[in-house]
């Protein structure tokens, strides 16, 4: 009988891949599936529509939903109101690099932590907690997020344009709004998508900085699992899956367009 040669094992980057791909199935495309199943089957594990029309037929739910929408939309504005200026001007300092870490750092502690100690601070200051608590806070904690991706790609701006554009008499405000603005559109995107998909599905924010008086869509979730309504809450819980997609495609598709302008002028 022949002996059947076995290949040594190599170690390639196919093996690297193997436990990344075990945990999406994991904990990303099982959950996804379980998900899905459960939106259409009721408490006795029967086929239903029926947590479609209590999602769809519920106005408390869709303004829950409406206001996560409205406090994304203002956090994320605010973000970029002050991460902007805050990244420009880190951008043209020779240290900006290592102050930039001083707005990442925090991202170290959990998040939990600091907004229950950003809630003991409004409580020593004697502030009502409220939704300006909570926009204070959702701003606090997502900033970083909207300032890394501004920093870095303004950094990588080719400062030549801004000479260039000098040299042909623009001032300051023109040079700005004609160059920097239009080639920091990728990073404006980034941070746009960065704050607002993770501002919109948080849960535990607005319940702490708020004494359980907003309610947003990441709670609501949070209480149907609680209260055993698997069904609804799998609704809701695809609900938010679709804005998250919907958010991506929408900024890619921005983001696209931008590019293709600027090669134009280019």
């Amino acid at each position: 009988m022949k002996k059947i040669a076995r290949k040594p094992f190599r170690l390639t980057k196919k093996a690297f891949s193997v436990p990344y791909i075990a945990f999406l199935l994991l904990f990303v495309v099982i959950p996804l599936v379980l998900i899905l199943v459960n939106a259409f089957l009721d408490n006795g594990n029967k086929l239903t529509l029926e947590n479609f029309k209590v999602f769809f037929t519920s106005s408390s739910t869709l303004t829950v939903l409406g206001n996560s929408l409205l406090v994304g939309v203002i956090t994320t504005l605010l973000c970029l109101i002050i991460g902007y200026p805050v990244s420009y001007i880190l951008s043209k300092m020779s240290s900006g690099k290592i102050l930039v870490l001083l707005y990442i750092i925090p991202m170290g502690i959990n998040f939990l932590i600091r907004t229950l100690a950003t809630k003991a601070i409004f409580l020593a200051m004697g502030l009502e907690l409220g939704m300006g608590t909570v926009i204070f806070g959702m701003v606090y904690n997502y900033l970083p997020f909207m300032i890394m991706p501004l920093h870095t790609t303004l950094s990588g701006i080719d400062k030549s344009y801004a000479e260039a554009a000098q040299d042909l008499g623009a001032d300051k405000a023109t040079v700005f709004l004609k160059t920097t603005l239009p080639l920091s559109v990728s990073g404006i995107l980034s941070g746009v998508t960065m704050v607002f998909i993770p501002t919109i599905s948080t849960y535990a924010i607005s319940q702490l900085l708020s004494n359980g008086k907003i309610f947003l869509f990441g709670d609501s979730i949070q209480l149907s699992f609680e209260q055993g309504m698997y069904g609804v809450g799998s609704i809701m819980s695809i609900v938010m899956l679709i804005f998250v997609l919907l958010s991506n495609f929408i900024m890619n598709k921005f983001n696209r367009r931008g590019n293709a302008a600027r090669r134009s002028l280019w």
